[in-house]
């Protein structure tokens, strides 16, 4: 079991989780079994939603973007059957970045639905004492989301994304080109320069690097839900607390006062006991 390895062998496999490695390389690394390698995961993950739970209240946030990121659960949802775990199929990270701090104060795993995309607004709102300015995509379900969360002045604008298929494109694995870029003011008085999905977009990409279930092309995938979501939080924990970032110099979580050191992954796991 996960709680009998010394300390020392605890932070390598979840650095090395943390850092996007796959469970069977880290098997083939440090010699730990796969699944003594899970439940480690699946703990620290777990303990992670409980911490930044917790630590993620009463924040200062100037200027949110939300966005979602896709995956799957056992399988992908055009080979879903009538009769298969309604856990499965194509599920949804939705996650909000601070462009200033860079911090990702919130997430949500779920379908892509108005349900899911409400919880996870209101969950944002709850944990801010100030009102944003706000931006997303053209997901059309924000709209009534923002406005029963954060009220209908707030400030919000949409940048909506036109896509056209290059010259020789070839399917699922060509990236269509976008052709058309519209900035939409949806409520409040949003500054036009700030209206961008730009910074958690490259977020999202640093995240599908970090964690193998989000990679694009890959054979890592969760079968189950409750593996998915821990998952997801130590990534966010790690990317918060612990991993520098890049332009900052420091953590999102420094930058943004919710805490005063970077952590280390030996931190991380001392505080998800």
């Amino acid at each position: 079991m996960a709680n009998v390895l010394k300390t020392e062998k605890q932070i390598a496999v979840i650095s090395a989780l943390a850092e996007g490695s796959s469970i069977r390389s880290i098997e083939r690394m440090t010699g730990i079994n796969r699944n003594t390698i899970m439940n480690l995961g699946v703990r620290v993950g777990q303990g992670c939603a409980r911490l930044l739970d917790t630590k993620m209240r009463d924040l200062t946030c100037e200027n949110l973007q939300f966005d979602e990121l896709w995956g799957f659960i056992g399988k992908k949802e055009a080979q879903m059957k009538v009769g298969d775990n309604p856990e499965q199929g194509d599920v949804w990270t939705f996650c909000a970045l601070d462009a200033e701090t860079k911090l990702i104060p919130s997430f949500k795993v779920g379908k892509r639905t108005a349900v899911t995309t409400q919880a996870f607004v209101s969950d944002i709102a709850s944990r801010l004492k100030n009102k944003p300015q706000i931006s997303t995509d053209g997901f059309a379900k924000y709209l009534s989301a923002v406005r029963e969360s954060f009220g209908s002045d707030a400030d919000y604008g949409q940048i909506v994304k036109t896509y056209v298929k290059a010259p020789g494109y070839q399917g699922l694995h060509w990236a269509p080109e976008i052709c058309k870029v519209r900035k939409n003011y949806v409520s409040g008085n949003p500054d036009p320069a700030l209206v961008s999905t730009s910074y958690i977009e490259r977020a999202n990409g640093t995240t599908r690097q970090h964690m193998k279930r989000l990679a694009r092309l890959t054979y890592a995938f969760s079968k189950k839900l409750e593996n998915f979501e821990a998952a997801v939080a130590l990534n966010f924990a790690y990317y918060n607390l612990v991993r520098t970032h890049g332009t900052l110099k420091t953590t999102p979580a420094v930058a943004a006062g919710v805490e005063t050191n970077i952590w280390s992954v030996g931190d991380l796991l001392e505080a998800t006991k």
